[in-house]
């Protein structure tokens, strides 16, 4: 296994539409595989293939233990009337906003050995499912914000995407403690 580069805001994968997988192969398997170490080593709860420079229609979360491989998944159903929660994402480091979503989601996905499977959800691992499945559709939290939240979000993006050259985020093992935030998915 192998951890990945993420790729960070300003890169067009992150907004183009994925496509979907025809074939689970042991290749595809490996993606999922380093995609799980990578979300690990940057400590988030969910990543998505664009996040990772990758056209598949492949996502992994792990909320609080609960870890599922994502390939073709689709939001079935949507319930509740929306909440707002922070949220932040790995590509687009250290800026959060509060976004509406609704808080129960049952989704319909492959898992890694191609078997299909339904899963609901609510609170933190809905949130992460629907952030998720945004991601292979090419759209991010912050499309979600006002767009006075918005415009701040990315001034102070401005400023921090210097750090991060060709719009590659390198992850190297986190120290742990260090600045984490529950919420970056």
């Amino acid at each position: 296994m192998s951890i990945l580069d993420i790729r960070v805001l300003g890169d067009p994968v992150l907004r183009k539409p994925t496509k979907p997988v025809i074939e689970v192969t042991d290749e595809l398997r490996r993606l999922v595989a380093d995609m799980f170490e990578t979300m690990y080593a940057a400590e988030g709860i969910g990543l998505a293939a664009p996040q990772v420079g990758r056209s598949e229609r492949v996502a992994v979360v792990d909320v609080e233990g609960k870890k599922y491989a994502l390939i073709n998944p689709q939001l079935v159903s949507r319930n509740g009337a929306p909440e707002k929660a922070e949220e932040g994402c790995l590509s687009i480091p250290d800026i959060y906003g509060d976004v509406d979503r609704q808080p129960e989601v049952t989704i319909r996905a492959l898992d890694e050995n191609g078997n299909q499977y339904e899963a609901s959800a609510n609170e933190l691992l809905g949130r992460c499912f629907q952030h998720e499945i945004d991601h292979l559709d090419g759209k991010l939290f912050i499309d979600y914000l006002s767009p006075l939240k918005r415009r701040a979000a990315l001034a102070k993006w401005e400023k921090e995407k210097e750090g991060y050259p060709g719009n590659i985020r390198k992850v190297r093992t986190e120290v742990k403690g260090e600045h984490h935030h529950e919420t970056e998915m």
